[in-house]
């Protein structure tokens, strides 16, 4: 009997949590970058005045919020493989800088509900100068790596135009001839169309060839820019994707890596974009945009 009490509860455990960990990730927009919750708060019956009842109610609600932002902030993934939980429990520095930047949230509105609760909405970035998310978890990296040269032995693909009557028209070297391997110049970002694919949204993505090479990533950026801006933007379709620029590469992503987080293109694509990122720069400016 004990042995199915102790299995029960640890199936009522394992539910809690991860009903928790679905409300959690609902707390955070990828596409905004940022991490919003609502706290709600009751006046207390005990109240001495109107005036008092109001202010308590309010401190709970903010009470309530913090402590959603620190579940919602835990549950981020910082890259493929570690989550800002991780982090905390490993490493005092991280932990404090956690703590700082959910004390730090911004009110983002806040009203009373008629019957006697409070409500207020409040908001950290994942991304920015001042009190992101980002200057807690993201390593500074002791050196700025370059980004590969493009795999020689494999020709890159042709860009086949971005989006022709609604249609996104991908990279191609189908045509039968050989793609030049000089830049064709002018592509202001590139998009990875991962939809369909499952992808998991990461603080710090890495984008491989199918060879399983790293083409961009952290290591390759600069840290300044990867705390303000963030790596990549998340988008739904390429109307939101004004991050990449008005002219962006387009490219189809193969399949997905490191428990989704990571898109693969062809090695033909990344040899494109690498060409066409040593003229126009878009990957060191962080225009890089991933629809999913």
């Amino acid at each position: 009997m004990k042995k199915v009490c102790s299995a029960l509860m640890t199936m009522l455990a394992v539910l809690v949590f991860s009903i928790s960990s679905v409300f959690a990730a609902d707390n955070i927009n990828w596409d905004s970058s940022t991490i919003t919750v609502i706290g709600m708060g009751s006046q207390p019956a005990n109240a001495a005045t109107p005036v008092q009842a109001r202010m308590l109610a309010r401190r709970a609600a903010v009470a309530d919020a913090y402590r959603q932002l620190a579940e919602s902030i835990k549950g981020v993934d910082v890259d493929a493989e570690t989550t800002v939980e991780n982090m905390m429990v490993t490493s005092d520095v991280v932990r404090t800088k956690v703590s700082a930047c959910i004390k730090g949230a911004v009110v983002v509105s806040e009203r009373e509900i008629p019957g006697g609760g409070y409500e207020v909405t409040m908001s950290v970035p994942l991304f920015g100068v001042s009190n992101s998310l980002a200057q807690a978890v993201i390593p500074q990296p002791p050196v700025v790596e370059p980004l590969p040269t493009p795999v020689p032995e494999v020709i890159p693909s042709m860009p086949a135009g971005s989006l022709q009557g609604g249609t996104i028209i991908y990279t191609t070297i189908d045509s039968g001839a050989k793609s030049p391997m000089d830049a064709i110049g002018g592509y202001t970002g590139v998009i990875i169309d991962c939809r369909g694919l499952g992808l998991k949204p990461v603080m710090s993505p890495v984008i491989k060839n199918d060879k399983g090479i790293p083409i961009y990533g952290h290591k390759n950026l600069d840290y300044d820019k990867i705390v303000s801006d963030g790596m990549v933007g998340y988008a739904s379709n390429p109307g939101q994707a004004s991050r990449a620029g008005s002219h962006p590469l387009i490219i189809k992503a193969t399949s997905l890596m490191d428990h989704n987080a990571n898109p693969v293109i062809s090695t033909a694509d990344a040899n494109r974009i690498l060409i066409e990122n040593s003229t126009s720069n878009f990957l060191n400016e962080t225009k890089v945009v991933f629809l999913r």
